[in-house]
């Protein structure tokens, strides 16, 4: 790997030419594989009781685990069934350290490919409402796959810029992720391309980038609220430059060590260093609260973390909390209201009095739905199904967001049988003669994949085509 002679002599200077030299060894050397287990959907206990991969403990994820490069995790059926997410180990940081509380309300900034909202979806265990905003409404599509996949029913996504959001949710928010766009020095290992995204535009253009998202979500964030920036990479003027900048700019923001209390030696035995301020032109000596990770340190790649919290006593933001959507009561299809009589649901997830049905289309509010009036929404709710004619069609979200003993008809399939990949090829099944009409809950080994249909014997596959396995 050739690097930019800019970003060489910086790096050497910054590190030293000892542990320079281990860096730069380093970046010969395969990046390592992991997944990240959706402990919404199943215990880590239960998970490694399950898993059929060779696996070894992330030391600094409690539900992170490097698994062998002879394993395909992204082929298994368990994968289909959004038991884990597949994600770089250091990436799964900053969502890991944001400390989420059930029903808090969390906004994840620059939420796609989703590996960040996910956690946050799973860490809210169902209460509370994620808002997960990305900018651009192709990779917000993969965003919403992603959080529907995990079972994610308490979400909000949306495709905006971030100061359309501020207008909207000013001091609406307890928590906030900005993992905002960067050079992305710390990912020049695993994505080598990233090189010439560097050389073409440098660090300043992303600082500024950063800047300008920061402001925005200070202004979404409730007093006593905490903000969680972080990036993947080295840069010290996207870094501790840009936590130093905010400080400044935002009096009401304090920096809040991003370690744990008490587990500091912990971390720094997994490879973690501290902020680093004698990397910053004018030192600011309370960065050392932030957190980097470099490659030749740990088992993954680079990332930079800061936690901000918004100070108690700070003047709430514009009008404050927005007004909730009202949640017009709409006339259910028998089907569906036999369906929900029927179900036996662990939690409130389904509250009739917030189901909306628009144009065919039937979703389930979370409680603290807010107005998404001229905003650009993918997804609002949990999308149950089209109500057609009377009749009710569940949908693939819908499945994805049930617990297999909350439904009331259940085909249950084991990993290794080869109708679970017929299934998730959207191909027929035979039909068993005990299969009631109707729909039809298909899982593997107890885990939702989908629905299909029986009627007459016969077994229509309803696997949304778009996932198919390929």
């Amino acid at each position: 790997m050739i690097l930019p002679q800019s970003y060489e002599k910086r790096m050497r200077e910054q590190l030293g030419e000892s542990e320079f030299q281990a860096y730069e060894a380093c970046l010969t050397k395969r990046a390592r594989s992991a997944l990240r287990v959706n402990t919404r959907k199943i215990s880590i206990d239960d998970w490694t009781a399950l898993s059929p991969f060779t696996m070894r403990r992330v030391p600094w994820i409690s539900n992170g685990f490097y698994y062998d490069d002879t394993d395909a995790p992204s082929k298994h059926p368990y994968y289909y069934a959004g038991l884990y997410y597949l994600q770089e180990p250091s990436a799964m940081t900053p969502a890991n350290l944001l400390p989420i509380e059930p029903g808090d309300r969390v906004l994840d900034l620059c939420a796609a490919p989703g590996g960040k909202s996910t956690e946050l979806a799973a860490k809210l265990q169902g209460t509370g409402l994620l808002v997960a905003n990305d900018i651009s409404a192709t990779r917000a599509k993969a965003l919403l796959k992603n959080l529907e996949v995990f079972g994610a029913t308490n979400v909000l996504v949306i495709s905006e810029e971030t100061n359309r959001l501020a207008n909207r949710f000013a001091g609406y928010f307890d928590k906030i992720l900005v993992d905002a766009p960067c050079s992305g020095e710390g990912m020049f290992r695993k994505q080598p391309a990233i090189i010439k995204n560097w050389e073409q535009y440098g660090t300043e253009y992303y600082n500024n980038l950063q800047k300008s998202i920061l402001p925005n979500a200070v202004a979404m964030l409730k007093p006593g609220g905490m903000l969680l920036y972080s990036t993947c990479t080295f840069s010290a003027l996207e870094d501790e430059e840009t936590v130093a900048w905010l400080l400044r700019e935002f009096p009401e923001m304090e920096l809040l060590p991003v370690i744990p209390e008490g587990r500091e030696d912990d971390y720094a035995g997994y490879g973690f260093m501290t902020g680093r301020p004698d990397w910053m032109d004018e030192p600011l000596e309370e960065t050392r609260k932030c957190a980097r990770l470099f490659p030749h340190r740990l088992e993954g790649e680079g990332h930079f973390v800061a936690l901000f919290r918004k100070k108690e006593d700070a003047a709430p933001a514009g009008l404050g909390e927005p007004y909730r959507g009202y949640c017009r009561p709409s006339k259910l299809p028998a089907e569906l209201t036999a369906l929900l009589s029927s179900l036996k649901l662990r939690d409130s997830r389904i509250d009739t009095s917030q189901i909306v049905i628009r144009e065919e289309h039937v979703y389930a509010m979370p409680q603290d739905m807010p107005s998404t009036n001229g905003l650009r929404v993918l997804r609002s709710g949990w999308y149950l199904g089209d109500a057609k004619k009377g009749r009710f069609e569940p949908s693939q979200a819908f499945a994805m967001g049930l617990f297999s003993d909350e439904y009331p008809a259940v085909y249950n399939l084991k990993s290794d049988d080869p109708n679970t990949v017929r299934y998730l090829k959207c191909e027929t099944l035979p039909v068993t003669d005990d299969m009631p009409d109707g729909n039809v809950l298909i899982c593997v080994d107890s885990h939702p994949l989908g629905f299909a249909r029986v009627k007459g014997g016969s077994f229509k596959n309803r696997y949304l085509p778009g996932w198919r396995m390929m």
